[in-house]
């Protein structure tokens, strides 16, 4: 089980989190929690170790920042205790959590739970702080921003769970926003590859990396909402939205669990900027010198458009990158001008990315022009395209980043009838 930030927000919300772990583990399960620092407590850390030193050691950094999970984690186990429930937290560098990579940004390559699981097996709940780990050099690392998510499906991972509950703020993966369509319908499933489509374009339920994890170990996961009152039904009750591999989203649709959709959901992303590039000369290697500076600064770069050139051998090259990254991404460019050979940058932050997602793209034909027809029936204009097995991405004015979604979620059949 796993409660994110907004859970854990105060004594009260660890209170109500702990009499859902106990009504788990009085069913008879073997229960482990992963939880985050208390909402904004992260924030608050970070700006500390700002004010302490502009310029801050990463090691020092992952020391403080991860003492937000540590303090939620003995808060939920006293909780647990103060209800009569066998509990103990369990901190990254006692299970271990062992990982690789840079500090604040760590990857988990391997979790030690055989002293974790005996203790499990006995009757104890094991609270597990999330988004922490320890270098193989011995020193505390974090994951990244909502790296609690990849710490619980590791978790389920190296204990072997049947299942692996996220609880957040939402009951579970709608069709798309629910604030912006009020018509959204809540999936009672969704496919590993589904779901990291609808990560990476947007959607803000799971982190990326957990759902790419979850689908390399085969951990089922499940969302739903802690924000629910005493006599709510059990999650063994699958109140959330399922994330399976495609084999058992297949055994859901032959049971008739499940309707099998052309579409899945929408999701929109108004954090990208556009960069044009003018007047770049057309020949081989041009476009390696524009994006090969980008990736040695480990900035991702998504759409891309090459205009034909026409005459003069020169030719416009269009991209979006992440708005935080655009300043740095500009400034790369403007330094390799002469390399290049471009004439102007162009950028506009304006824009939202548009996706349509869904496993039944790969047998149908028609999903991106019915896309592109609604969008023009509307009079909204496609800036940029880019598509995948199972989406389709366009890019429009942010301005009109609501409209697009309401018309595209009709335009599909996802509208809730009800």
């Amino acid at each position: 089980m796993k409660f994110g930030g907004t859970s854990m927000a105060g004594t009260e919300r660890i209170r109500r989190v702990a009499n859902i772990v106990r009504k788990q583990a009085s069913g008879g399960n073997e229960v482990a929690v992963v939880v985050s620092a208390m909402a904004g407590e992260t924030d608050r850390l970070v700006n500390f170790c700002r004010e302490a030193n502009a310029l801050y050691d990463p090691a020092e950094y992952d020391v403080v920042v991860a003492s937000g999970e540590q303090v939620t984690s003995g808060l939920l186990a006293l909780t647990l205790q103060s209800l009569g429930c066998k509990a103990r937290s369990w901190l990254g560098w006692q299970i271990p959590v062992k990982t690789i990579e840079a500090h604040a940004k760590a990857r988990i390559e391997s979790i030690d739970a055989p002293e974790m699981v005996a203790a499990m097996e006995a009757g104890e709940i094991a609270v597990v702080p999330g988004f922490q780990g320890i270098s193989e050099d011995g020193r505390v690392t974090t994951l990244g921003r909502g790296g609690s998510d990849t710490s619980a499906v590791a978790v389920a991972a190296a204990v072997k769970a049947d299942r692996c509950d996220i609880y957040t703020d939402v009951d579970g993966v709608y069709t798309t926003d629910p604030r912006i369509v009020a018509k959204a319908r809540k999936l009672k499933a969704v496919t590993y590859e589904e779901m990291l489509e609808l990560a990476s374009v947007g959607a803000k339920v799971l982190q990326t990396r957990s759902v790419g994890l979850a689908m390399k170990e085969g951990v089922r996961i499940q969302v739903l909402s802690s924000f629910v009152g005493d006599d709510a039904v059990s999650a063994d009750e699958l109140p959330g939205t399922l994330i399976v591999s495609d084999e058992e989203m297949d055994e859901l649709v032959e049971k008739g669990l499940m309707e099998r959709q052309l579409v899945t959901g929408i999701a929109h992303d108004k954090n990208e900027a556009k960069v044009i590039l003018t007047r770049v000369p057309d020949k081989p290697g041009a476009v390696a010198n524009i994006f090969e500076p980008l990736a040695e600064a480990s900035i991702n770069v998504d759409m891309i458009i090459q205009n034909v050139g026409r005459d003069k051998g020169e030719t416009d090259v269009t991209f979006t990158v992440p708005q935080a990254d655009l300043a740095r991404a500009q400034a790369l460019l403007e330094d390799r001008r002469g390399e290049i050979g471009f004439n102007r940058i162009i950028t506009d932050s304006k824009i939202a990315k548009i996706s349509v997602v869904g496993v039944g793209m790969k047998s149908h034909a028609g999903v991106a022009s019915t896309m592109f027809r609604a969008l023009s029936d509307r009079g909204i204009n496609i800036q940029a395209i880019s598509t995948s097995e199972i989406k389709v991405s366009v890019m429009i004015d942010e301005d009109e980043t609501e409209l697009a979604v309401r018309v595209l979620h009709t335009a599909y059949g996802l509208d809730a009838t009800d």
